[in-house]
């Protein structure tokens, strides 16, 4: 390992989800610790680019307008796109992250030797064949461990849990949202990428009736936005949050005391910025996220199997709000 190497170039290529970069985004603490003056750059899906914007530990973010090319059908625009991959200097390491096809088709635009997961790590195989070099990570394994170990395998780096553990918040910190009230706030994400992983709005109606501070609904879609009125109308205790940009959004959640929420990016953004969190999960388990004292995930009573997830899953529906209310409190 060049622990001293002044010029050495790096590019990380997670595309996407936003709680999968948010997961992924540990991994730059832990290179930086041991290659100090590297040059990092992260390749993402356009849409999440914001999130990485001015991050301290990236050189450049290189956003990717995959979804845009698919929408568009625009074949002038992949062939701006694939230009700009490889117009960069080549890396002296390339990590794919993700192991998707889309994200290794990426990498073959990119110059340098590419490592990724192997074909038994990935649930689409032939992104393998697109690496120079593959690391053997079971795809059950904890995610950010995942994330962590094909990085460090990469670069030679010794795996450390407590590089995790001891982590400082993945993203700047501004000052405090004028919403947040001066008590203590608690933040409820009351919206995910599939139906069967929202923990219904009248359970989250009971929490926010019931928890001793006052409740900030955090939503993404126009659907959610309707769920977290419906929720305020009826609850002198909740709030829907205002639009945020996503670093508005990780500032939100980083000035907020405790995060209630399903198993999506802006839950997954209280452990990265080290603050309290219940995760809610249904068809999925905790094996997306990383428990700690402060970060704890309460799993509905169906089982997972995490290589056919069931997307038919509501189980989420049984979890009883006064469970999560007594774990709220013991975090409070």
């Amino acid at each position: 390992m060049l622990m001293n190497s002044t010029n050495i170039r790096i590019a990380i290529v997670r595309l996407s989800a936003l709680g999968d970069i948010v997961n992924t985004a540990v991994a730059l603490q832990i290179i930086r610790k041991h290659y100090p003056h590297a040059s990092i750059d992260w390749y993402v899906e356009e849409a999440f680019a914001p999130i990485l914007k001015d991050h301290p530990l990236i050189q450049e973010v290189i956003a990717v307008p995959i979804k845009r090319i698919k929408k568009t059908k625009s074949f002038q625009l992949l062939r701006e796109t694939i230009r700009h991959l490889r117009s960069h200097q080549p890396y002296d390491h390339i990590i794919d992250a993700q192991g998707l096809i889309k994200s290794a088709i990426v990498t073959s635009f990119i110059k340098g030797s590419v490592h990724g997961f192997d074909r038994n790590s990935v649930r689409e195989k032939f992104a393998a064949c697109f690496y120079d070099t593959t690391s053997s990570i079971p795809y059950e394994m904890n995610v950010i461990k995942r994330n962590v170990l094909v990085s460090t395998e990469a670069l030679q780096i010794p795996y450390n849990e407590n590089d995790i553990l001891d982590k400082e918040p993945l993203f700047p910190l501004q000052e405090k949202p004028l919403s947040l009230r001066d008590e203590k706030n608690i933040a409820c994400v009351i919206g995910a990428s599939w139906p069967s992983k929202c923990y219904p709005k009248e359970h989250f109606l009971t929490l926010c009736d019931t928890l001793p501070y006052p409740c900030y609904l955090i939503w993404g879609s126009d659907n959610e936005y309707r769920d977290a009125q419906w929720i305020a109308e009826h609850s002198s205790n909740a709030t829907v949050a205002p639009k945020m940009s996503l670093q508005e959004l990780v500032n939100f959640i980083a000035h907020c005391d405790l995060v209630i929420g399903n198993d999506t990016g802006p839950t997954h953004m209280a452990w990265a910025m080290n603050r309290a969190s219940i995760t809610l999960f249904g068809p999925t388990n905790d094996r997306m996220i990383f428990p700690t004292a402060l970060n704890i995930g309460i799993k509905s009573p169906s089982p997972v199997n995490i290589l056919k997830i069931n997307r038919d899953d509501f189980s989420i529906r049984e979890i009883d709000p006064s469970i999560i209310l007594q774990k709220a409190k013991e975090l409070l």
